[in-house]
Parts: C-alpha cells; sequence; structure tokens
C-alpha cells in the first residue's frame, strides 16, 4: 500500500520542495493549501486555522487514499509589516500565531487522532514534521509575533512527541534558517550582506531543497529512537562562536 503525506503551504516555496521530495520517496501527497499547483496531487483549499477546512482536508484524504502517514506542518506567515516591538499591532500577533502555532497545534491533533486509527505500514505508525524556525530561539525585536509563533511550534513538537511516542507516531521539528524563499525576498540585501560578513559558517543561501531533504529523512523507517527533537538547516548559524 502506498503511503500518504500531507503538506500544508505546500503551493510553493519548502512546501513546494517537501511535497516533490516526499513524491519522489513513493508518497501519495496531499496539498492542503489556499492555492494548488501540481495536478498529480490531491489539493483541498483551505486554511489549517479553520477547524472545518481541517476536517475537510482529513476527510477527503482519506476518501481519496485511506490513510495518512505523514503530516508536514510547512503553512506559515511572516509579519505583513515588520515593527518595533514596541509598535506591534494586536492584529498582526492574532495572524501570526494563529497561523504558525494554533493552525500547527489543532492540524496535529486531527491527524494523530486518524494514525492511532490505523495499522503501521512499515516501522511505525505515522510522521509529524513541523516546520518551524531558528526564530524559535533567536530574537528579533522587529518581528517578535513570528519568534513567539516558532517558539510555540518548538513545544508543540515536544508535546506531541511525548503524549505519541508509546503509540508510534514520531514528531520532530526542522528549524530553516536563512532560505531563498518569497517569505525572505523583501530582505535579500540584509542577509546578503550577513553571508559576506561570514555568519553563517556554511556562506551561502540556504534553498528550499535544503528543507526537503532533512524533512524526507525524518519521514522515513530510518530514525526509529528519537522524538521531539529538532534538525537546525541553517548553514550553521545556531553555532556559537568566539
Amino acid at each position: 500500500m502506498r503511503k500518504t503525506a500531507i503538506v500544508t503551504g505546500a503551493a510553493r516555496g519548502i512546501g513546494y520542495a517537501i511535497a516533490k521530495e516526499l513524491e519522489k520517496q513513493g508518497y501519495a501527497i496531499v496539498n492542503f493549501d489556499l492555492q494548488a499547483n501540481d495536478e498529480n496531487w490531491l489539493h483541498v483549499q483551505g486554511s489549517i486555522t479553520n477547524a472545518e477546512d481541517r476536517q475537510r482536508c482529513l476527510d477527503q484524504t482519506i476518501a481519496k487514499f485511506g490513510r495518512v502517514d505523514v503530516l508536514v506542518n510547512n503553512a506559515g506567515v511572516a509579519p505583513n509589516v515588520r515593527a518595533d516591538l514596541l509598535d506591534m499591532p494586536e492584529e498582526s500577533f492574532d495572524r501570526v500565531v494563529g497561523i504558525n502555532c494554533k493552525g500547527t497545534f489543532f492540524m496535529s491533533q486531527i491527524i494523530a487522532k486518524q494514525m492511532l486509527k490505523q495499522d503501521c505500514l512499515g516501522k511505525k505508525r505515522g510522521t509529524i514534521i513541523n516546520i518551524s524556525s531558528c526564530s524559535a530561539e533567536v530574537a528579533s525585536v522587529n518581528r517578535g509575533e513570528y519568534c513567539i509563533s516558532k517558539a510555540g511550534t518548538a513545544m508543540t513538537t515536544k508535546l506531541f512527541a511525548a503524549r505519541l511516542a508509546e503509540e508510534g507516531i514520531f514528531v520532530h521539528e526542522v528549524r530553516p534558517g536563512i532560505i531563498a524563499t518569497d517569505m525572505t525576498s523583501g530582505v535579500r540585501e540584509k542577509y546578503d550582506n550577513m553571508i559576506a560578513q561570514g555568519v553563517f559558517p556554511i556562506a551561502r543561501w540556504g534553498t528550499p531543497e535544503d528543507v526537503a531533504a532533512a524533512v524526507a529523512a525524518f519521514c522515513g523507517d530510518t530514525f526509529l529512537y528519537t522524538t521531539g527533537n529538532h534538525i537546525d538547516v541553517d548553514g550553521g548559524f545556531h553555532i556559537r562562536r568566539l
């Protein structure tokens, strides 16, 4: 039987690269997003912030493929405007945290319940991977709501990992650094300068495919004695250096 992966926000950028890589690995792909782009996939239009949309995504997935083996919580947003912490609008906080953290939590909840109903296919019952960010730990005072949302995602990973480990469902977090996507296009000059200054030990922009490779590794049956952890896909940015 073919395994099925739901990737939220798979219409472009990191999510699209993840979905394409998992497709190469033999997964049937469900793109849960506000837009579609690959005719070979099941597309479910909707938002992870909406309970009815989340249920519809699950229902359509089960109707077509019969099961869910992988959930990649990739959908996320940055603030519309980078504002000083003291000037951050409450509406921006609600939007960013609502999508990045709350949406991820409740998407994980509904899919985990489905996985618990299924027999194991391979060596585990299921895998949930949360796409977080180096901002889960690195403070950016001009986009505090984003940092808070990603820190919340990190704890969401630990919570679901602790709850689901005995059920054979593994939960991981991938923390991208500076990845060349639409989200970072507006601050390209800033990060170009940081790369030139040697801030990143691997002195280049990351690519969506770099992130996809890490996700694909976690989705397989290789890592069977680790859960609730994260991997930094950030060119070594997380390394403290003197």
